[in-house]
């Protein structure tokens, strides 16, 4: 007589090994969603301490510990979201071998099943043959699934290997409103917690056929990246310097974008063509052209109409406006401007002893 156990084994060893996909409470997950609330809240309170630093001091010290301080604002939101991020793509990994686990479970039982029906006839050639079938037929079930899984944990697994570096907390002067101190610690433990979590993964499958995988995969929640944007509205802008900022909306990511465009054109006084000759309303004039939004042409009118904003509520495609001059945000501390050429420089409210006379968001 044939030993059904020995037939069914390779089966349920696999399944035994395969991993359930469950993530427990108080996990890699729950901890990364944790730091990024907790970094969260370091946001907030750089926020309201560089709008409170602005208050009480001015000149260009404040202009410089101003701008280091937006830099760490938006280094807080970026690993915020990569955590945020982490944990979605932990849940999305552990949904597939969760699946895969319940698919082998029902080939398991399949197989179970057919060699119940087949047991009167077990002890003749047909029954013996019957049997065996089903079980190589079972098998290669079950290591399509296995396959299967596999290949979906692909996607997962490059997104969490991009997402794993943290980014760089630049450090901000002794003055700056933000604690940097905080941020460190708190990215540490994200990073931290990412390592747990891609190990928790790839161990997920460890004694597949083909040896490990591991895991990881896609989406995110919104934050701001150097300032306050509605829940779920911002667009995010790609920087020269590599940094990732978020507009409050598509026109000012829009604009944004336009105004890099614009880089490296001469200084031309009255100039109103990119890449010929731009001065510094000119240039902004035409980024918000391009998103569709009419703004004055002259520099200090360019407030007319807009939102004031304070400096630690800056979002990208803010215009900085004196009563000669203007300039725009584009995240990360930084604005830019049409010198000669036109060029990124740091946010600053100084500008050769011109009156400032704001911040503004032309796009609400």
């Amino acid at each position: 007589m044939i030993d059904i156990n020995t037939l069914a084994k390779p089966i349920f060893d696999l399944l035994a090994s395969f991993g359930t996909g469950a993530l427990a409470t108080g996990g890699p997950g729950d901890a990364l969603r944790a730091a990024s609330t907790a970094i969260d809240q370091v946001h907030s309170l750089g926020r309201n301490g560089i709008n409170q630093m602005n208050t009480a001091w001015d000149g260009t010290g404040a202009d410089a510990a101003t701008s280091k301080a937006l830099r760490v604002q938006t280094s807080a939101a970026t690993i915020s979201d990569r955590g945020n991020e982490m944990a979605t793509v932990m849940g999305q990994a552990a949904a597939h071998v969760e699946t895969g686990n319940k698919d082998l479970t029902a080939i398991a039982q399949s197989f179970v099943n057919t060699a119940a029906a087949a047991a009167p006839a077990l002890g003749t050639p047909a029954g013996i043959s019957l049997l065996v079938g089903s079980a190589i037929d079972h098998l290669g079930q079950a290591l399509g699934v296995v396959g299967r899984v596999q290949n979906d944990l692909q996607t997962q697994t490059a997104s969490m290997n991009e997402l794993t570096p943290p980014p760089t907390t630049p450090s901000a002067a002794s003055t700056a409103p933000v604690s940097t101190q905080a941020v460190s610690t708190v990215a540490s433990g994200l990073s931290n917690a990412a390592g747990v979590a891609g190990s928790m993964m790839s161990t997920a499958m460890s004694s597949s056929p083909s040896g490990s995988t591991t895991s990881s995969g896609t989406p995110k929640k919104t934050t701001t990246a150097a300032g306050a944007t509605a829940e779920g509205e911002g667009v995010k802008v790609t920087l020269p310097d590599g940094s990732v900022v978020e507009a409050p909306n598509e026109k000012a990511a829009t604009a944004v974008k336009s105004a890099l465009g614009t880089l490296g054109t001469p200084y031309v006084w009255g100039g109103n063509t990119p890449g010929s000759g731009l001065d510094c309303s000119g240039m902004t004039k035409y980024a918000y052209g391009e998103a569709g939004v009419e703004i004055p042409r002259l520099a200090h009118e360019q407030a007319n109409g807009a939102t004031p904003v304070s400096p630690g509520d800056l979002a990208p495609g803010d215009l900085a406006v004196w009563d000669g001059h203007v300039a725009m945000v584009i995240g990360n501390g930084q604005l830019i401007e049409a010198g000669d050429p036109v060029q990124i420089s740091s946010v600053r409210t100084e500008n050769s002893g011109m009156e400032f006379l704001g911040f503004y968001r032309p796009t609400e």
